[in-house]
């Protein structure tokens, strides 16, 4: 791997870090403030929503600035959404405001991985950026965790700044302040990520004329007859993983009877497992066979189900380790194979960008749908069932329409995957 590829690393890290310790903060946050359940569950899709309303805009900026300009400006963007919360500003609009960071950094953190590394070595990086985001999910949730509980926060709390009032008087608050200068950290390593020698796409002067520039690519992509199944199966994955996190630690608190803190540590067991299929993957599998994982999310809808029965710790700790695993597995391969078809028919960040408009478009439906079914009182149980079918389903109808398109688009299919065996062997 070249030496720029582990400051992008780095940078992700960080960035991913403070995402996921944030995202504890801010239901914590809520949950002080007495706000009503579907409030917190409503963060998910909240954090979404740049996603999709900006998804023809952020693709073609990362592709005419430089990358890491692009992420740095996205880091910028989530300390004004962290400042927000402290200075008053709801919690919701503030992680909104996290979210658009979110949305920009997303098409450049994967589109200069095409920019900076062959073909060849494209699940390979892409296993390692998914293990090591995991591995940051992992610690980001474990570590707000301990932000916003007791011992450490009181420790915080207790510092006295003479003659300065940071207004500063709650664990989440806390906790808030804290994450804002791991942004800053992630958003130096941003700014020692190299120019690669990929030529700049400029932006048009009638911004409006991205929008249909960017249906164009979606459909593109969705007519792809490889890039339409590894599209559909990344677009479910992180739709249900993204809702998951929140329903985890309500499960935790229905069927544990756990704390946010005590919930925390679960949910880094699942991103445990994650990281651990991720990295498999990266080394067992290729471009041209990525499609051979399909079952996987078959096979994670069914285990979904299966939480509901589990009422002991020691049961459920390697449990969410495995439902985490056959994830990693299967969105690694899938994700790299998006990638490589959307390099080959739009610019990286374009494509990233169609990538995230699908994605986020299904964890925002999905965490709306979550969110007004606590609103009416669906208990933690009813939707992990709900998710579990979702997902079982989804994906044997998933399969089931590359199985046809093998059948009645065989050579079209023989020759992207074709395309794809060469690349991997010579890219």
């Amino acid at each position: 791997m070249k030496r720029g590829f582990y400051t992008i690393m780095a940078a992700q890290f960080f960035s991913s870090l403070a995402d996921n310790a944030l995202f504890i903060a801010a239901v914590e946050l809520l949950k002080s403030a007495h706000a009503p359940a579907w409030q917190a569950a409503a963060l998910v899709p909240m954090f979404a929503l740049f996603y999709v309303v900006l998804a023809p805009f952020v693709g073609a900026f990362a592709d005419a600035r430089p990358k890491g300009y692009v992420m740095f400006l996205s880091n910028a963007i989530k300390v004004v959404g962290c400042l927000m919360m402290l200075l008053g500003a709801h919690p919701l609009l503030s992680y909104a405001v996290v979210g658009l960071g979110a949305a920009a950094y997303s098409p450049a953190k994967y589109g200069i991985l095409t920019e900076l590394l062959p073909s060849s070595q494209l699940v390979k990086a892409n296993g390692w950026i998914e293990g090591l985001t995991i591995g940051s999910i992992i610690l980001g949730i474990l570590l707000g965790g301990q932000l916003v509980g007791r011992a450490l926060s009181t420790r915080m709390l207790a510092l006295d700044f003479p003659l300065i009032d940071t207004g500063i008087d709650t664990p989440p608050e806390a906790a808030i302040f804290v994450l804002i200068f791991i942004y800053a950290l992630a958003a130096w390593f941003n700014t020692r990520i190299p120019h690669t020698d990929v030529e700049m796409r400029p932006i048009p002067a009638n911004v409006l004329e991205l929008v249909p520039d960017f249906w164009s690519c979606n459909g593109r992509l969705w007519r792809d007859r490889l890039g339409q199944i590894s599209l559909a199966t990344t677009t479910l994955f992180w739709g249900v993983s993204g809702n998951l996190r929140y329903i985890i630690l309500a499960w935790s608190a229905a069927a544990l009877g756990y704390s946010t803190t005590q919930a925390s540590s679960l949910s880094g067991v699942v991103a445990l497992g994650t990281a651990s299929g991720a990295i498999l993957a990266s080394v067992k599998m290729r471009l041209d066979r990525a499609t051979s994982v399909m079952p996987l999310g078959i096979a994670m809808g069914v285990l979904v189900i299966c939480m509901n029965f589990i009422t002991n710790v020691w049961v459920a700790a390697p449990f969410l380790i495995l439902l985490g695993a056959l994830g990693g597995y299967l969105v690694v391969p899938m994700n790299a194979l998006l990638q490589h078809r959307g390099h080959n028919l739009m610019g990286a960040g374009r494509s990233i960008a169609v990538q995230n408009f699908n994605e986020q478009a299904c964890i925002l439906g999905l965490g709306a749908f979550y969110s007004l079914s606590a609103g009416m009182g669906l208990s933690a149980f009813g939707a992990i069932t709900a998710f579990g079918l979702v997902v079982a389903g989804m994906m044997w109808m998933i399969q089931r329409w590359h199985a046809n398109n093998c059948i009645r688009h065989k050579d079209e299919v023989d020759h992207l995957l074709e395309i794809a065996r060469h690349d991997n062997a010579h890219g």
